[in-house]
């Protein structure tokens, strides 16, 4: 590796959590339905030298009380925990639309956005006249992606693309039609963050898939594209497993519970229960 090749820090920030989900909700052909399953919500920041990216936004308090969700911190303030000044940060990526990602956008008020083209085209096209594929969307939120389209500040991009040395978005689809991963060199290796294309590693471990779903089977092959990408399955990180607090250390202790350093190891083997 040469001194030029960046080797990125990504820490995962836990903002907030569902104690009452299911794994009824969660899992197709579930056979333990009334099994509390809880769900945690993350965003991420990578930061190599004085480079930063930010990886999803998080999620709006009001929107995440109306789901159910409940907010511990905001992602905005825990970027600035970690040093982050939102105004300065110029390169931010979408790993799709859904609500839980797209809370924050306008506190990136000089950030440019890269999201998959075709996420904008399953979001403003004919797959939102049906209630099963717009549940996860919020109108606003999309206007939103519009607006910032029209103004050049968002970059629809093809299937697999470089955003910086070391950090590239895969298409892989499946929980919706533009679902995307981010492959980042650490100095670990080459870890994937699976975005939504793995809620729980429960999916990867079984070959199963989320219940939350625009096409199956690019849900499950994407599993096999996850793996191709990473350097091992200790090299994947899913979006809301709980098991991500107790596996990976943390940044710092402010605020508690609420950032983890994805790009070191684990500290106790992934399959803990």
């Amino acid at each position: 590796m040469t001194e030029t090749t960046a080797l990125w820090e990504i820490h995962a920030i836990r903002y907030g959590t569902n104690q009452n989900r299911t794994r009824g909700d969660n899992f197709i052909l579930e056979k333990r339905p009334a099994e509390t399953m809880p769900l945690d919500f993350y965003c991420w920041v990578l930061r190599a030298s004085d480079q930063v990216i930010v990886v999803d936004t998080g999620m709006d308090a009001g929107k995440a009380a109306r789901h159910g969700h409940h907010i511990e911190h905001s992602p905005v303030a825990i970027w600035r925990s970690l040093g982050v000044d939102p105004a300065a940060v110029t390169t931010v990526i979408l790993t799709h639309a859904h609500y839980d990602h797209l809370g924050h956008l306008d506190a990136l008020e000089n950030a440019h956005f890269h999201m998959q083209a075709e996420e904008m085209g399953y979001v403003t096209g004919r797959w939102m006249q049906r209630a099963w594929f717009r549940r996860a969307y919020e109108p606003d939120e999309i206007s939103r992606l519009v607006h910032l389209l029209h103004s050049g500040r968002l970059t629809l991009h093809g299937r697999d693309q470089e955003i910086a040395d070391g950090v590239s978005v895969h298409w892989v689809g499946g929980h919706c039609a533009g679902q995307e991963i981010v492959r980042v060199r650490t100095a670990r290796g080459w870890v994937v963050l699976a975005s939504d294309a793995l809620h729980y590693y429960e999916e990867y471990e079984r070959g199963i898939p989320f219940a939350v779903a625009f096409n199956l089977s690019d849900m499950i092959a994407g599993h096999e594209r996850i793996r191709e990408l990473a350097d091992s399955d200790d090299h994947v990180v899913p979006a809301h497993d709980p098991r991500i607090a107790r596996i990976y250390p943390a940044s710092h202790d402010y605020p508690p519970g609420s950032v983890y350093r994805v790009d070191l190891p684990p500290t106790v083997g992934r399959t803990l229960p």
